[in-house]
């Protein structure tokens, strides 16, 4: 509801500066006047639908006065607006494609960290083990290409903006997306352990280690280097392995 209220404020700000300087370029001509009070209703009731959580309603009206003038500087707020429609209403894919086309467009505009945060949460939401996690299930197992994504358009918010109002939030999802990469690294790190794969074991949980330093499934991907040394007959670095797993996760050791 923040989120939403936000966007509405500052929709209305910049609707009155655009539709202010309309009113004033078409002085004298009540067709052209008529014409933008249809615009700033339609408008209107388009955010009322999605403030309602009618985003069907409130998508088809913002995509038909994007139609109409897209061109225009209310054009580019539609854009947010519809986004944003798109990702409350699950509609992920067109949710990235309008972020992504919108930062193409606009590379300079000062909400382009606005789009790579609602590009973020698209990607993250769309992960298939969302409804998973909801019901404990395991979801290491499966191959996390659209978390993946989350975390890069997330990562490029946090650095590029660090001081947005988005970048707190973002930090927190990168968190969980580091634990959710780690744990998959792991689980095919694990597969090739216990296939007697153990160079690509090794190789996997060294990556795990370093990609993702300070996860929850560091002392695993430490556990299943010792194995991979254990079994190449290295000793001396499965003991040095052992011996940095006791020191840093002594429960797991």
């Amino acid at each position: 509801m923040l989120l939403n209220s936000q966007i509405m404020k500052r929709a209305r700000l910049l609707l009155i500066a655009i539709l202010g300087t309309t009113l004033v370029a078409c002085a004298g001509n009540e067709e052209q006047q008529t014409e933008v009070q249809n615009i700033t209703e339609a408008y209107e009731k388009a955010q009322q639908y999605v403030a309602r959580g009618n985003y069907g309603r409130g998508i088809q009206i913002f995509e038909a006065i994007q139609a109409r003038y897209p061109f225009s500087d209310l054009s580019r707020q539609i854009q947010l607006e519809l986004m944003y429609a798109y990702y409350k209403s699950g509609q992920s894919e067109q949710a990235v494609d309008a972020a992504e086309t919108f930062m193409r467009e606009n590379p300079i505009h000062p909400r382009v960290d606005y789009a790579l945060y609602i590009q973020g949460l698209s990607y993250f939401e769309d992960d298939p083990g969302l409804l998973e996690r909801w019901f404990r299930k395991d979801t290491s197992n499966r191959p996390p290409k659209e978390i993946e994504l989350a975390y890069s358009s997330l990562r490029r918010l946090v650095e590029r903006f660090p001081a947005s109002e988005y970048a707190p939030d973002a930090e927190q999802r990168m968190l969980y997306i580091k634990n959710r990469l780690a744990a998959y690294e792991n689980h095919v790190a694990d597969y090739y352990l216990r296939r007697g794969a153990y160079v690509a074991a090794l190789n996997r949980a060294k990556s795990a280690l370093e990609q993702f330093n300070g996860a929850e499934g560091n002392a695993r991907s430490l556990q299943i280097m010792a194995a991979a040394y254990e079994n190449l007959g290295m000793t001396e670095l499965a003991a040095d392995t052992r011996k940095v797993l006791a020191e840093n996760f002594p429960n797991e050791s």
